[in-house]
């Protein structure tokens, strides 16, 4: 039987009349239009109202005004503030230097210790006790991060001696390898010795040089108005690992006719794809290439043995260049000593040590080192630490003139 909803007109039995059905939304709606209207809160004005000016307030009969409340009391003794917010909190507050002062919330975290008795207490406890690194591992992170800094442009380092067979395509192999293995950008050698330059060979091996193609600088030169691209010279270059080396001309008829203009040439296309270079110079100061090496050179290296006649032309080579124009090269320049031939003790290493650093920037001594001693190939791996450790002090002593 369909249900009957009761209509208005019909009563109960005591004769009030029933109130008809609603939802629960008309009923909320009707309850609240029962309750009596609450004037709106008025805006806040962005001009604040002078004192004795007449306003409208709400709720007054309309067409009548009221003065305004008087404005509030300036500061004086007797007024009290009002509890600043939190945001007035945060505001006054000083903001700390996230930048300058990294550590304010952080801890900063001690390096990892490398080697010895620190080293193997940090892996036995699993980082829970680390004494953080010893004086030796700080200088040589200091010495890495002098070496992998961050250069803005293009750097190139003679490295010469009028002396042969005293260090010098050694010192530019193992500083070139050192280089690249610390720093985020390969570097390059050039081999611009005119007394056909072994550096490549040094570098990777007689038997790696002779079997692949043997492009020298010479090929370089007959094609660079075609290099456009670091691709397009990697064809002329050689790799040992991440150095990249460009070997000299081996022919005895052609190598000597490299000249200044030819060599700045070739300095010019490296600049655009390296920020460090290395030029093994070969030996002598006057041969045709050398016033385009020193117009282009950033600082140098003077290779030097302990013998007396090498202290000797290391210090002749130092005053030639401060005479004929090259004085800042020369007051700036690395003197490196290699004992390459182990000399006997009746040689006073000291004397030519203090006879030398007085007239150059650094003076750097590389121990006699069978891995350098014997010619061959210059592999960092099979150096004695004393002997890498002295590249290191090379490669950052470089850097550190790149200004």
């Amino acid at each position: 039987m369909p249900a009957v909803t009761p209509s208005p007109s019909t009563q109960p039995a005591d004769g009030q009349p029933l109130t008809p059905r609603t939802s629960w939304a008309e009923a909320a709606a009707a309850a609240d239009a029962a309750q009596p209207a609450v004037p709106a809160r008025p805006p806040v004005s962005a001009r604040p109202t002078a004192p004795g000016t007449i306003t409208s307030v709400p709720g007054a009969p309309e067409g009548e005004s009221m003065p305004a409340p008087p404005a509030a009391p300036s500061e004086s003794p007797g007024f009290r503030r009002a509890r600043p917010t939190v945001a007035d909190s945060i505001a006054e507050s000083p903001m700390p230097d996230f930048i300058s002062s990294p550590g304010l919330f952080v801890k900063e975290q001690k390096p990892r210790p490398v080697g010895g008795i620190r080293g193997a207490l940090y892996s036995m406890t699993g980082g829970a006790w680390n004494l953080g690194p010893s004086a030796k591992q700080r200088q040589e992170d200091e010495l890495a991060r002098r070496i992998s800094r961050q250069l803005q442009g293009s750097y190139n380092t003679a490295i010469l001696s009028l002396k042969g067979g005293i260090g010098k395509t050694s010192t530019t192999v193992g500083v070139g390898l050192t280089l690249a293995e610390y720093r985020g950008d390969a570097p390059c050698a050039i081999d611009a010795n005119p007394d056909s330059g072994d550096l490549v060979e040094r570098a990777l091996g007689e038997g790696i040089y002779q079997q692949s193609s043997p492009r020298t600088i010479t090929d370089l030169l007959e094609n660079i108005e075609s290099i456009d691209s670091l691709t397009a010279l990697a064809r002329y270059m050689h790799h040992a690992g991440r150095l990249h080396l460009i070997a000299g001309e081996q022919d005895p008829e052609v190598s000597d006719s490299l000249t200044a203009a030819e060599y700045l040439r070739i300095r010019k296309l490296i600049s655009s794809y390296y920020s460090v270079a290395l030029t093994d110079c070969g030996t002598g100061v006057t041969h045709n290439a050398m016033s385009g090496i020193l117009q282009s050179a950033d600082n140098l290296v003077i290779a030097a043995g302990y013998a007396v006649s090498g202290a000797k032309r290391a210090r002749s080579t130092l005053q030639w260049l401060a005479s004929h124009g090259y004085e800042e090269l020369a007051r700036n320049a690395i003197v490196v000593i290699t004992d390459k031939d182990e000399v006997s003790s009746r040689v006073d290493k000291d004397a030519i040590e203090e006879h030398l650093s007085g007239i150059c920037r650094e003076l750097i001594a590389v121990p006699h080192d069978r891995g350098v001693a014997d010619g061959d190939l210059v592999t960092l791996d099979v150096l004695k630490p004393e002997t890498r450790r002295a590249y290191k002090e090379i490669a950052a002593a470089i850097v550190d003139g790149y200004r």
